[in-house]
């Protein structure tokens, strides 16, 4: 089979499974010039034609800084699809990279893909596109969930689709089922232009290493290749401890449980609704603050097996975190639960984070008992939900 068809029936199986492209969708593509980025921008030209999807795509080449830079080749590339190309001077990524790079063996890739990410938002924005299409793989996907894993201690790798929220832009990724050698077979049999990388760090990353090892494994192990890829999507089958972490604050059986799964969130909002609702009549609408429910860490409060408060933190500084939501429902007050909880986090985070600050807004008839534990109020009161409040800070 020609490489062109593999690769566009992944793309059709991603984007009928992640939901991605829609009528009416302005898709700006990242375009290095690398293969993958070629490859993307060839096959959503034709995907145009097929998909019976009404959409728009404006490959973005930025202009990085770094040495050598020409994008003539990928100019008239996308003439040939019959797309203008569009050049944006973003040299200033170099220099800072260079600055960045202190004593490193090379430029800081994670630096250098936030700031790109960054640039493409921006761009559009400015020009009223709603998602940003980048090129990356499956394999890059494997290294990625590798990395994460054997550097990082957490099992994570990217998502085909991502909305962000502040931007307003979604990430999508329409290769992420299709493997590196069907690109670089499709760039070979379609004659594809490919520029070289100018990139100083270039084969000489951590994702190269990645990629060597890999290789080595799917040698020894060949049903490995594809069991990893299908891990990544196969829900069904998850099976790690984190739904099962319940941090022990004593040993009568009251436990603090961080938030991982949607029936834990929705314990969290029916205590949250009992208690600041319904027992304190504060508008539902100000009580969920959707776009802080991401950025926060959350918890139960557990008593044996019953959820009887909830808890969670936002981080606001380098080193300093905010306290937020904090409500134990009434039944379960006066027993030392609610206060047992909070002093277990805030030692949890002085611990982990030593030093840090952290602080909160109490509401003013319990000043008394947050100066007991250990809480100096900041500033002048004011008014939350019409409740009197004051910074409270350790």
């Amino acid at each position: 089979m020609k490489a062109i068809r593999t690769v566009l029936a992944c793309i059709r199986k991603a984007d009928q499974e992640y939901n991605l492209i829609n009528h009416g969708d302005k898709i700006l593509i990242g375009l290095s010039g690398g293969k993958d980025s070629v490859v993307l921008t060839y096959a959503l030209s034709l995907y145009q034609k097929f998909s019976h999807t009404d959409f728009t795509i404006q490959p973005v080449i930025l202009d990085l800084g770094f040495p050598n830079f020409n994008p003539y080749e990928m100019n008239k590339f996308c003439e040939s699809l019959g797309l203008k190309l569009m050049v944006v001077d973003n040299t200033e990524v170099y220099k800072i990279l260079q600055i960045q790079q202190k004593d490193h063996e090379h430029l800081p890739c994670s630096i250098c893909s936030r700031m790109k990410k960054a640039s493409m938002n921006k761009i559009a924005n400015e020009l009223g596109f709603n998602k940003v299409s980048f090129a990356h793989h499956a394999d890059d996907a494997i290294e990625t969930y590798m990395m994460n894993t054997l550097f990082g201690g957490r099992i994570a790798s990217f998502s085909p689709k991502m909305h962000l929220e502040r931007a307003d832009i979604t990430f999508i990724r329409p290769l992420i089922n299709v493997r590196e050698s069907d690109i670089i077979k499709l760039v070979k049999e379609e004659n594809l232009p490919v520029l070289a990388s100018t990139c100083p760090a270039n084969m000489h990353t951590r994702r190269e290493d990645m990629k060597n090892l890999l290789k080595d494994l799917y040698k020894k192990w060949p049903i490995s290749k594809d069991n990893l890829l299908t891990m990544l999507s196969n829900y069904e089958k998850e099976d790690v401890w984190g739904k099962e972490i319940y941090h022990q604050i004593n040993q009568d059986g009251l436990t603090l449980k961080p938030v991982t799964t949607p029936m834990d969130m929705m314990h969290v909002l029916d205590i949250r609704n009992r208690v600041f609702v319904i027992g304190q009549n504060c508008p539902y609408d100000i009580e969920v603050v959707p776009k802080e429910e991401k950025e926060a860490k959350h918890f139960l409060i557990y008593y044996k097996e019953t959820p009887v408060g909830t808890i969670r933190y936002r981080q606001t500084g380098e080193r300093e975190f905010k306290l937020e939501r904090f409500a134990v429902l009434e039944e379960y007050r006066g027993k030392g639960y609610g206060k047992e909880a909070f002093l277990y986090l805030v030692n949890k985070l002085e611990e982990d984070y030593n030093p840090c600050t952290i602080w909160f807004n109490a509401q003013y008839h319990l000043l008394e008992y947050y100066q007991k534990l250990g809480f100096k109020e900041e500033g002048d009161t004011f008014y939350e939900a019409n409740i009197k409040h004051i910074k409270m800070v350790k």
